[in-house]
Parts: structure tokens; C-alpha cells; sequence
């Protein structure tokens, strides 16, 4: 088998193509450029393209899979891709190592969503980035009053029409401040600044509404209880293909959800949860479980089983009720069925960890 390894930086990528029976190495260097990494795949006509998951991983993939090459993008931040122990750490040996560990078949893996898949997170990860920077606009508003002893409305009140109004009238051009008002100019372009964001937000918002209409999955999943769009679309993208996960333990660990483990002997102890994965999905579930638990749902029910009366499994408790979520979640987007209390709940039974 011919293995062709791609070690890609920002400018320039290394190679090596491997055979797998036997033979030296081939190393060479190229451009990292579309056109170029197709001639080099024309060029080789390799069994396997191998190569890091990266921000080029993507356009990589996409070429490989229109000439047909099966391809594994390594998964580098499992423990089998650790270089603590080496003395020298090269591109020339990262990308040997790639070929080895693929020929040996002991190469961790991640999965590569189509292009369309990896757009679309894009934008639900742009769109939080934006709702970000918004608060942090809306905290610096805050601050600015603060610094003048001046009162503002509390919770969302401020940010309706009529608060934005009244920020309006206080704020004035920086160029026709004087030396001891020039926090109005601040304000003006604070203010400014967050009218940008907002309809930057609604443009996001806007799109990623239009492409939920046009998932089946997504409207699937905001038949479950408290459920939204901006959950059910991250889920169902994050995901991806829930055929991939072989049970719910996986789809848990997965997202971060699963405590740590270390063993010894007799002993073994469970830790905090993993935190792998994508953070804005962990977030959103948690946020949307504390929800669910509000509003009495059957998320209350898990919760309080977990809580056991104590104050201080709180977070344990709502961490469980968000692993839940998800693996009913997953469920539903796995048989294609919608919310169903009691066929859910007996899922949740059967997946519970002992």
C-alpha cells in the first residue's frame, strides 16, 4: 500500500510518500496551495492520503475525495500523538509518523464532515462569537456610566427601543466633545458599535433559521421539550452523521460530557468531566438543562435523582441532566422519530451509566 502523509503548515507543507511493504521514505516540500497539493495526489496516485486535522484539513479532504483517495485525518490530540518523550520534533518525522501509525492501523482519527457541514458550523460558531463581542459592547456601555455615577435600567430594559433612545440623547460625537466630556463621545461609538453587531446578528440569525427550514433533523429535534433552534441546529451539525456513534456512551464522550478515570489496582476514581469537544455545545446544553429543570420538565426528575438533596452535587447534577439531553437527542435524530416522553425516557434508562 502506498501511503502519501502531509505534514501542512500556513506556506509550505511536507510530504512523504510510504510504501507500506517496504522501500525508503520519499520526502519532498510544496506550497501549501490547492492547486498544487491536487498535482501532487495526481502526481503519487497514493492508496491513502493521511494528514493532520487543521484549518487546511478541510479543502485537503474535499480534493482527495474528488480524485477518489480514501483519506485519515489524525486526531492529535489523542495521547498516541504525543511527542513529550522525543528529542527532536521535525516536519519531516511528523509526517513519517503519520504514515507508520496509518500503515499500522493504530492512527487516531477524526471524522471530516462534506463542506457544507463545515460552512454551517462555521456560521453557529461566528453567530456566538458575535452574541460575544455584543456583551462585551453592552458590559463596556455599563462601565462608561459607571465611571460618571450615571444610573442605567437593569436587565434587558436598556436595550429595548426606548433605552437606545435614551443612551442616544447622552451620547454625542467624539469631535464635539470637550476635555471633560469626552466619555459621550465613547459612548456615541460604543453605542454605534453595538447597533453593527445586532444587525450582524440578525443576518447570521436569518440564514441559519433558513437552513433549519430546511433540515428535516433540526425541526426533528425542536419537538423535544425546551429545545430551540440554535440547540437543535448545533447538535444536529456537530453530530453530524449519529450513525458514526455506536452507542451513548460515545456520543457523551464525544461532546466532553464523560468524567475522567484513573485507575490502579483496586483503586479507581472518577473526576471532572473530559472536556472535549465543542465547548458551544456543552454550553448550550447545560444552558438549555437548567431551563428544562425550571420549567419542570423531565429534566427536573434526573436532576433531583443526581442532586440527591445536596447542595453541592448541583453542578453534578445538571452536567448529567445535559449528558441525558444529548443522548436523547441523539436518539431521535438516529431513528428518525420525534419527542416521545416515555420512549425517551426509557432510552435514558437503559443508557444511564451504573
Amino acid at each position: 500500500m502506498k501511503i502519501l502523509a502531509l505534514d501542512i503548515g500556513k506556506f509550505k507543507t511536507v510530504f512523504v510518500v510510504y510504501q507500506a511493504t517496504g522501500g525508503k521514505p520519499q520526502y519532498g516540500k510544496l506550497c501549501t496551495a490547492p492547486d498544487v497539493v491536487h498535482d501532487l495526489l495526481v502526481k503519487h496516485q497514493p492508496d491513502r492520503l493521511v494528514l493532520e486535522v487543521g484549518a487546511a484539513a478541510g479543502w485537503v479532504c474535499d480534493i482527495a475525495g474528488v480524485l477518489g483517495i480514501p483519506t485519515q485525518v489524525a486526531n492529535t490530540n489523542d495521547e498516541r500523538w504525543q511527542w513529550k518523550r522525543a528529542k527532536a520534533k521535525t516536519d519531516r518525522r511528523d509526517a513519517l509518523k503519520l504514515a507508520q501509525m496509518s500503515a499500522m492501523d493504530c492512527l487516531p482519527t477524526v471524522h471530516m464532515p462534506a463542506s457544507r457541514v463545515r460552512q454551517w458550523r462555521c456560521l453557529i460558531q461566528y453567530r456566538h462569537a458575535l452574541v460575544v463581542r455584543r456583551t462585551a459592547v453592552k458590559n463596556s456601555i455599563r462601565a462608561i456610566h459607571d465611571r460618571q455615577g450615571m444610573a442605567m435600567a437593569l436587565g434587558r430594559a436598556q436595550w429595548t427601543e426606548a433605552g437606545m433612545g435614551q443612551l442616544a440623547k447622552v451620547a454625542r460625537r467624539l469631535d464635539r466633545c470637550g476635555p471633560e466630556e469626552l466619555w459621550r463621545g465613547q459612548l456615541r461609538m460604543e453605542v454605534q458599535l453595538l447597533l453593527a453587531i445586532q444587525k450582524q446578528i440578525d443576518a447570521s440569525e436569518r440564514k441559519l433559521t433558513k437552513l433549519a427550514e430546511s433540515d428535516r433533523r433540526v425541526q426533528l429535534l425542536q419537538t423535544a421539550p425546551c429545545v430551540g433552534p440554535r440547540l437543535s441546529e448545533a447538535v444536529v451539525a456537530l453530530l453530524d452523521d449519529p450513525a458514526r456513534f455506536a452507542n451513548s456512551k460515545q456520543v457523551g464522550a464525544y461532546v466532553g460530557l464523560t468524567p475522567r478515570q484513573w485507575q490502579s489496582g483496586q483503586s479507581v476514581r472518577s473526576g471532572h468531566i473530559s472536556h472535549w469537544g465543542n465547548p458551544l455545545l456543552r454550553a448550550l446544553l447545560v444552558e438549555i438543562s437548567w431551563i428544562g429543570v425550571r420549567h419542570k420538565t423531565w429534566m427536573l426528575e434526573v436532576y433531583e435523582q443526581v442532586r440527591r438533596g445536596s447542595p453541592k452535587r448541583k453542578k453534578i447534577a445538571i452536567v448529567a441532566v445535559a449528558r441525558r439531553l444529548l443522548v436523547r437527542l441523539w436518539a431521535m435524530m438516529r431513528k428518525g422519530q420525534e419527542w416521545k416522553e416515555a420512549v425517551t425516557a426509557e432510552l435514558t434508562a437503559a443508557t444511564a451509566p451504573a
